[in-house]
């Protein structure tokens, strides 16, 4: 019996990654940064980014600097080496493609494509900085780990990557190195990125899978609570948007250090719920595309064990 029809699913499932991941990027420029209101928005989350800075920074500054290119280098070996001992010589390419071509899309647009037109006068950092290039390579690894471990192990390894890619985004936002959007934006990129691997994996030779079935009920498990939480944290995230654009269309620019830290608090919510959709969509889709090598013995179906 074939494994075609859920394969030929997970290809789709990439590419509609790839056009969100397009897409949602192109938005979170198109109204954060072009845009007055989105602007406004933007920099109020930016200027409330300083409540409690030295206290945070303490945290967030080791995060940060564990991103550098030798960070990069030592995990793409991991993955490389992972994959082969899997003898799944086809991952090996596809997460250097995922971390190379997300890590190269980032600096491109943000120095090449994109730019941040004077629109608000509050503005306190010219310059365009989306997308954010410490985010994108946090996200970037995670989910190129998530790719070449086992299935049984994907689950634990999406909850880990998403929280390491939350944690590096809301750590760029604390040091003021990065606005929000910056982060979405970082997210979104690696989504396309993570669908177009995802499609490649569709096409690829199907991975061998335990005979017990083993590691797709936590994959269930883990993709519905992750997306639970992305939703949850996306409604604090809205209402705080809300609230603050009112308050802009109050007051004009926020100075109060109580719609400062909801802008602020509201953005982080954003950032978490972004990164755990991307990892419940990186989790549900490679696991669809990557199928299962399935053998006929008698008319019946037996499948190989498990790499």
């Amino acid at each position: 019996m074939s494994s075609g029809s859920p394969r030929l699913a997970g290809f789709g499932l990439g590419f509609l990654m790839l056009a969100a991941g397009v897409a949602g990027t192109w938005l979170s420029w198109r109204y954060f940064v072009d845009t007055v209101a989105g602007q406004r928005l933007d920099e109020s989350a930016f200027a409330g980014s300083k409540i409690g800075r030295n206290t945070l920074w303490r945290a967030a500054e080791p995060v940060l600097e564990i991103v550098s290119i030798p960070f990069v280098v030592i995990v793409l070996v991991a993955a490389a080496v992972i994959a082969f001992a899997r003898r799944r010589w086809f991952l090996a390419l596809q997460v250097t493609v995922l971390v190379g071509g997300a890590n190269l899309t980032t600096q491109v647009l943000k120095r090449v494509v994109f730019d941040r037109p004077d629109l608000a006068s509050e503005i306190t950092a010219p310059g365009n900085s989306l997308p954010s290039g410490h985010t994108t390579v946090a996200a970037s690894v995670a989910a190129a780990l998530l790719l070449v471990v086992p299935r049984s192990a994907r689950p634990v390894v999406a909850v880990l990557g998403g929280g390491y890619a939350a944690v590096t985004g809301v750590s760029t936002m604390v040091g003021g190195w990065h606005r929000p959007s910056d982060v979405i934006a970082a997210f979104a990129v690696v989504l396309a990125w993570a669908g177009l691997t995802t499609m490649l994996t569709a096409v690829s030779s199907p991975e061998r899978a335990p005979a017990d079935g083993s590691g797709a009920a936590a994959t269930k498990v883990v993709a519905t609570l992750l997306m639970f939480g992305a939703v949850v944290a996306g409604g604090f995230a809205v209402s705080a948007l809300l609230r603050t654009q009112d308050r802009l269309d109050t007051v004009g620019a926020l100075t109060g250090r109580s719609d400062l830290a909801t802008a602020y608090v509201g953005s982080a919510f954003g950032v978490v719920a972004a990164a755990a959709a991307l990892f419940a969509a990186v989790l549900v889709a490679h696991q669809i595309a990557a199928g299962a090598r399935l053998s006929a013995t008698s008319g019946t179906r037996q499948v190989q064990p498990a790499r």
